[in-house]
């Protein structure tokens, strides 16, 4: 990195959407596919287009207890007047005219039925030693009543999933129903986590010294995320060890790296990434964590993050997660939010998309809910910090941030905000 680069700084930050659209461009669907079991596929992403290879159910079945009777057989049925039906054996395949046979939800309906008496509307009498001979049904049934056709639920060949498609535990319920035990999903993608920096150390510091916790934040997070992390030893501040460790891990789908991202004398990375590849995007307009650089060498992404810890998560949350869904074959949802007072304000930069910790009070706030539309009824959304990117704590007691768009000088108190939720979601 030149002198000159060091004293411009950050003068010029490139918007966190053209940064992420930068990078997505840059990276490409790994492309690797497998065949999972059923019970292991929660989470994975589908990699092929999905078909029903059988209708559900496959046949005609019962949607109610009761008798299955052909319905022009009770036509005219009351209270006052049944149809008198001759009973046969609750085995039997088929059905003459006249007949009922006894049937159990979900149970298939015989052959020559098409409808299904409620048992709460019949009468048997009948039989001896305790048979059925006949039977007495005081409603009348239209064909199809209290049937499920075949192919109800899914029918032969509907198309079930597209590829890139994030599967759930009903979605596996559905996949077995068809008949499936397997299913073809991407694999998950591998993400080389290199925490650092001189000063870190794992435990014991000593004066001057930093326990590391980037570097495990992040990989739990890529794994949180769907992906295989990689979680690396600590590599020092220099130029020639930093390259050997991105270039030694340049079989990953992704390399991160934490630390080192700024323009000081010691941030080398930025410098090291575009000796190895290039450098795509310096300089965020986000805050905390502007200085990320996004890059890529020998086709692999490289997404270094800032050393401060809330700047490391919240870039980590912009760029990281989005990068690392792409490359596995899908898209990052968006995270799952709840509504909520601002119980003080926010300032913000215009220009610059500002995450605000916050932590959630359960007591609604003072106000009139008739005047306000609802609001004082509300949780508060309390800032943790309104400063300060190194202080892990505020974003790791907060239940979530706030997010202050570009045009945006500040949020007033007494506003009403979505607070994502950015721990909750895959």
């Amino acid at each position: 990195m030149s002198h000159d680069r060091r004293e411009a700084g950050f003068k010029r930050r490139t918007r966190v959407a053209d940064a992420l659209a930068t990078l997505l461009d840059a990276a490409d669907p790994h492309g690797r596919t497998e065949s999972t079991p059923l019970a292991d596929a929660d989470g994975r992403i589908v990699a092929e287009t999905i078909d029903a290879p059988a209708p559900v159910p496959s046949y005609d079945r019962a949607a109610m207890d009761g008798y299955a009777v052909r319905a022009e057989d009770t036509f005219g049925a009351s209270d006052r007047s049944p149809a008198v039906l001759r009973a046969v054996d609750t085995e039997a395949d088929s059905i003459a005219p006249g007949e009922a046979a006894r049937v159990h939800t979900g149970s298939a309906v015989p052959e020559g039925a098409d409808a299904v008496v409620m048992i709460e509307q019949v009468e048997t009498v009948g039989g001896g030693d305790g048979g059925v001979g006949e039977v007495e049904a005081f409603d009348a049934v239209a064909e199809g009543e209290n049937v499920g056709e075949a192919g109800e639920d899914v029918a032969d060949g509907q198309r079930l999933f597209e590829a890139g498609h994030v599967l759930r535990p009903s979605d596996l319920g559905l996949l077995k129903s068809v008949g499936l035990d397997a299913v073809p999903v991407y694999e998950p993608p591998t993400v080389a986590v290199i925490p650092t920096g001189e000063e870190l150390v794992q435990s014991d510091p000593d004066p001057g010294e930093v326990i590391e916790t980037n570097g495990l934040t992040v990989s739990r997070l890529v794994e949180r995320w769907g992906g295989e992390a990689r979680y690396r030893d600590v590599v020092t501040d220099d130029e020639d060890a930093l390259a050997a460790a991105i270039e030694g891990d340049l079989d990953a789908d992704v390399v991160v790296t934490t630390g080192g991202s700024s323009v000081g004398e010691r941030d080398l990375l930025p410098e090291v990434v575009d000796s190895v590849g290039e450098v795509l995007v310096h300089g965020v307009a986000l805050k905390p964590g502007h200085p990320v650089c996004l890059g890529v060498a020998d086709d692999t992404p490289v997404v270094s993050l800032p050393g401060y810890p809330v700047a490391c998560i919240v870039n980590a949350a912009q760029f990281l997660r989005p990068l690392q869904k792409h490359v596995g074959g899908t898209t990052a949802d968006p995270f799952p939010t709840r509504r909520a007072r601002l119980a003080r304000k926010v300032p913000s930069e215009p220009g610059t998309r500002t995450f605000a910790r916050v932590s959630l009070s359960e007591e609604p706030g003072d106000g009139d809910a008739a005047s306000d539309g609802g609001a004082a009824n509300l949780p508060a959304a309390t800032p943790t910090r309104a400063s300060g990117s190194g202080i892990l704590s505020s974003v790791a007691l907060a239940d979530g941030w706030v997010v202050v768009p570009e045009p945006r000088e500040g949020l007033d108190a007494g506003e009403v905000v979505d607070v994502e939720l950015w721990e909750a979601s895959p």
